[in-house]
């Protein structure tokens, strides 16, 4: 196999725990080749889709193979069904596995590999510092167990009774403790709900907001796709636009583009017409 191209910058999906750590673990690799710092760029897949990929030589994980990506000198490292096969780019594919879990498998190929680095991979729970290892036995990650447990349960319960109509398809959920995504979860999986899909809403420290969707038949990427977000079928996001800035109107901007389409009923004859005459003179 042909050796990897020096890459200007690593690409990867923001907010997400695998695009990190994939990201992460790619900025590793480049750095252990390579003997310089990468930069690490993440985006949302609105920013993604209007990114100018102006670089001559990248690497890319946990977004999906497309054309524009099929470029000389350019890694991805990717798990999201694509129809798109590579003619330049050098495309590491495999459904069944997770982003960082390709990624570490290559840093293992480049003897990267450790026994904690390997546990860190398949129990993906939180980073510290950029330094994934330094979690193992950390203390901090107790303290995160007893208070899911104590949380969760009375967030899940609150939750249950305010789940918030934006459509009869989706459901706002805005739970006011515990773990949002596992509360979303256990909703979705008890039936707790009439709606098969679920949002939570998050805003950014730069005043974006972030619409995220789970759906446990493969409804959530739908909906996404009405926003121009993207993800997996059954967990898609967005970013709403510069214009929404608070709560409320985030709301407000989902009920209206979520609502279904209508058309004026056609007038039916004479009759309709003196009618709707009549109601223009009152």
């Amino acid at each position: 196999m042909d050796p990897l191209t020096e890459p200007q910058v690593v690409l990867t999906h923001e907010s997400d725990l695998d695009g990190l750590v994939s990201g992460l673990l790619l900025q590793r690799l480049a750095r252990h080749l390579f003997g310089k710092e990468v930069p690490l760029e993440a985006y949302h897949y609105q920013g993604w889709k209007a990114r100018q990929l102006s670089e001559r030589t990248a690497w890319v994980s946990d977004f999906t193979f497309e054309a524009r990506l099929d470029r000389k000198g350019w890694l991805v490292v990717d798990h999201h069904a694509t129809e798109t096969r590579p003619s330049a780019a050098r495309l590491i594919h495999d459904p069944s596995k997770s982003a960082s879990r390709l990624c570490h498998d290559l840093v293992r190929e480049h003897g990267l590999g450790s026994p904690e680095l390997d546990r860190i991979v398949r129990n993906l729970h939180s980073l510290i510092g950029g330094r994934i290892e330094a979690l193992l036995d950390h203390p901090l990650l107790e303290v995160m167990r007893v208070r899911r447990r104590v949380e969760d349960p009375i967030g899940f319960a609150w939750a249950r009774e305010h789940v918030e109509a934006l459509s009869p398809e989706v459901g706002l959920v805005r739970p006011v403790v515990g773990n949002t995504n596992v509360i979303v979860h256990q909703l979705l999986e008890r039936g707790a709900t009439t709606h098969p899909v679920l949002a939570t809403l998050f805003k950014k420290g730069n005043g974006a907001f972030i619409v995220s969707f789970r759906s446990r038949n493969g409804e959530a990427l739908k909906v996404a796709a009405r926003f121009d977000g993207g993800g997996h079928p059954n967990a898609s996001g967005t970013t709403l636009p510069r214009s929404v800035n608070d709560h409320e109107s985030a709301v407000q901007y989902l009920r209206q583009h979520l609502a279904p389409a209508t058309t004026p009923t056609p007038l039916n004859g004479l009759g309709d017409l003196m009618l709707q005459w009549e109601q223009t003179r009152r």
